[in-house]
């Protein structure tokens, strides 16, 4: 028997996305400058500590998807379920976030902290996302844990841009002191939201079954056989393609902001600070926007609706830097209102799209494989954000940045501004044209769940048409659909 999601459990699920979206939020907006301004790492250097986590994260993102697929079948996943317990488990060691932030260190203890972070946050995030199927498959029920929990992570976003603005304006703006305060903040509020979490959900034991067998062969070969067989999945390619433009650019966005207005339009620190808590804020309005917006517009047109707002908030955040107008603190303040609302619901389109991948993979594959679903996307999600710090780094490095210059040069300057828009202008427009090509409608999806339902309770009668045309639209490939129910569905 499936339980009933009440609102409680509806904010206990969203807590945990303090940690999903604060800790990829601190590290894009402000690791980069914190390495090259406080721990004499030049830009450089900086970006390889992320292209070389990257490549751990290849290996390690997978396999936690693969284990916590499994762990049903141990003792412990048993007790505490195959996806909550690697939240328990990973709770007394959040207190890592904090070391990061210590400055005047060697550049082999930031890598160390980096990847040790970087791997307890899979151990936490590959789960947590794996965690809506095994409580509900209602539409309805997922698009609410969705968005709450979308909520949250805009909370969280609102608190990474704020805090550092309101340490700098305590402690002063050359004391870095600020980022191992505002590290040991945001370790507590990972800890507690993780506990949150873990207390206030379950995994319904018919939405968990295990169905998928022992790989045959070489264990490790058959694993990536299937995490790369996910991506046969039109529709799962297609949301990555959205998910990957839409946060991608926010990370570009996050990374480069404090370098314009500190060295382009001449502001502080504190300056920056301020205004993307403002952005942040806005931000919240938008994810609520959207969720009212996606069931009318579906997810598509309110995809591409948000990418022309904040494309126009871009172009008017160019104008002020060329044309300087009077009183240009007050335009950007309105401009990253505009912008935050077009960020909000671009941070929740995918991630709403991302609660139906595990029952369009079931029906292409006749398995339940939210964890390897999970692995891939984290794996993406976080190679994203590197490869937009590496990309960052090694471009400011390349046009003469001077990480302790309190002025850049106007070669320097313009390659800040450019960096910045050229970058998200191309992955905007590849959002959009990805977007165009989503088929997931919620008359889709319903077709889908009717599919699945017939392939357990009444394989022997015959599908439906629509149905049929419907999944091979979603899986790219004509859809057969089997004559029995495979074992344990």
């Amino acid at each position: 028997m499936v339980r009933q999601i009440r609102f409680g459990n509806v904010l206990a699920y969203g807590a945990t996305d303090m940690i999903g979206a604060g800790a990829i939020g601190v590290i894009s907006g402000w690791l980069l400058y914190f390495y090259t301004t406080f721990c004499g790492l030049s830009a450089a250097e900086a970006a390889s500590i992320f292209a070389i986590s990257r490549l751990i994260d290849a290996l390690s993102s997978p396999i936690v998807g693969h284990i916590s697929d499994r762990w049903g079948q141990t003792a412990l996943g048993r007790r505490f379920g195959r996806r909550r317990f690697f939240l328990l488990f990973s709770i007394p060691l959040l207190p890592i976030f904090t070391l990061m932030w210590v400055a005047g260190q060697h550049y082999a203890y930031y890598l160390a902290t980096y990847i040790a972070f970087d791997l307890v946050y899979a151990f936490i995030v590959i789960p947590y996302e794996s965690l809506a199927p095994a409580m509900t498959r209602d539409f309805t029920q997922k698009s609410r844990l969705s968005g709450v929990r979308l909520l949250f992570g805009q909370i969280a976003t609102l608190l990474a841009g704020m805090l550092p603005g309101q340490l700098v304006a305590l402690l002063g703006k050359e004391n870095a002191q600020t980022f191992l305060i505002q590290g040991a903040i945001f370790s507590g509020v990972f800890m507690l939201a993780v506990f949150v979490t873990w207390v206030g959900t379950w995994e319904s034991e018919a939405l968990t079954e295990d169905a998928q067998a022992a790989p045959a062969g070489n264990p490790i070969v058959a694993l990536y056989k299937n995490i790369l067989s996910t991506l046969r999945i039109r529709a799962f390619r297609q949301h990555l393609g959205m998910y990957l433009a839409a946060y991608m650019s926010l990370d570009v966005f996050n990374i480069v902001f404090p370098y314009f207005v500190v060295f382009c339009l001449g502001g502080a620190l504190v300056s920056t600070s301020n205004l993307v808590g403002l952005q942040s804020a806005a931000q919240f309005l938008g994810v609520l926007a959207a969720m009212a917006l996606i069931g009318r517009l579906q997810p598509s047109p309110t995809y591409r609706w948000s990418v022309a707002l904040w494309s126009v908030s871009l172009v008017a955040l160019l104008a002020i830097f060329y044309v300087a107008p009077p009183h240009k603190w007050l335009w950007l303040g309105g401009l990253m209102v505009v912008a935050g609302l077009a960020r909000g619901a671009l941070a929740y389109i995918p991630w709403n799209l991302y609660t139906y991948m595990g029952d369009v993979d079931e029906a292409a594959s006749g398995q339940r494989r939210d964890g390897a679903l999970a692995g891939v996307m984290t794996f993406v999600r976080k190679a994203a954000q590197a490869l937009a710090v590496m990309t960052v780094g090694l471009v400011l490095q390349s046009q003469g940045f001077i990480a302790s210059a309190k002025i850049q040069s106007p070669h320097t300057q313009a390659a800040i501004v450019w960096t910045l828009f050229g970058m998200i202008g191309v992955l905007l427009v590849g959002g959009v044209w990805t977007a165009s090509r989503m088929s997931l409608t919620r008359r889709s999806y319903a077709l889908l769940q009717a599919e699945i339902e017939r392939r357990r309770t009444a394989p022997q009668t015959p599908p439906d048409p629509e149905a049929l045309r419907a999944i091979s639209a979603l899986i790219g490939r004509p859809y057969a659909p089997p004559t029995v129910v495979e074992p344990g569905r």
